[in-house]
């Protein structure tokens, strides 16, 4: 009994330092790259073992949220506007369907920019994508990471930040999407080609700065793509 209260006290120890140490870092008052103190330092500060600091520390590294450098200690991770944003984890189904709703609100729009204001460098960046995902679609793959790289250079290309910024923090969820959609293109006949096309048509319309058929060739390819997920859903029925 002594060995499991002792258990559940350091828990309750690690829980307190980690809280206190992720406050800090999203509040900021530890700075994008700046050194932690070191345990013992945190450890006075905290008045707990070096261990249940070694434990709070290596919970922050698990979710990316420091790093550590050979010899030099941990290190606050850049992470830019995301946890600002707010964004929490997919959890189920329905915040997968809303990821996908507020996507179509945002892409549509964020591809007609593009079409009006990306220069040669932001369309080589989309064309770069697009050639990635011709040459898996040839291979009868689907590749999450050009799909997402295709959709984040589109927004690059609106030379408007806030569209990057907010693909950027939703990355984690539009890869869950990307992932289970991926799968069902495999599963269907032609998907592949189909959801290349689909790109394909949305990267001519903004390299001929059409910005009405690039919004709407967007949008069609969102709803597909969602569709396709959630087809025989009672939910989106409606």
């Amino acid at each position: 009994m002594e060995r499991v209260h002792l258990v559940t006290h350091k828990k309750r120890l690690g829980d307190f330092v980690f809280e206190k140490l992720l406050r800090a870092i999203k509040s900021g008052a530890y700075k994008p790259e700046e050194r932690l103190p070191a345990e013992h330092e945190l450890a006075n500060e905290f008045q707990v073992s070096r261990p249940v600091v070694r434990d709070a520390l290596q919970r922050l590294r698990d979710q990316g949220l420091i790093y550590s450098r050979r010899g030099s200690g941990s290190f606050v991770r850049n992470l830019g506007v995301r946890e600002p944003l707010g964004f929490g984890q997919l959890e189920n189904l329905s915040d997968l369907r809303q990821c996908y709703e507020f996507r179509i609100t945002l892409e549509p729009e964020a591809a007609a920019s593009a079409a009006l204001r990306h220069d040669e460098k932001s369309l080589a960046a989309i064309a770069e994508a697009l050639d990635l995902l011709r040459v898996a679609t040839n291979q009868h793959r689907h590749r999450e990471d050009a799909d997402f790289m295709f959709h984040l250079a589109i927004a690059k290309a609106t030379r408007n930040q806030y569209f990057a910024t907010a693909m950027e923090a939703l990355e984690d969820h539009i890869a869950v999407g990307m992932q289970f959609h991926g799968i069902s293109l495999r599963l269907t006949s032609g998907g592949l080609q189909h959801a290349f096309d689909e790109h394909a048509s949305i990267f001519a319309a903004i390299r001929t700065c059409d910005a009405e058929a690039a919004r709407k060739t967007m949008r069609r390819h969102l709803e597909g793509s969602r569709d396709r997920l959630f087809e025989g859903s009672s939910e989106n029925r409606g």
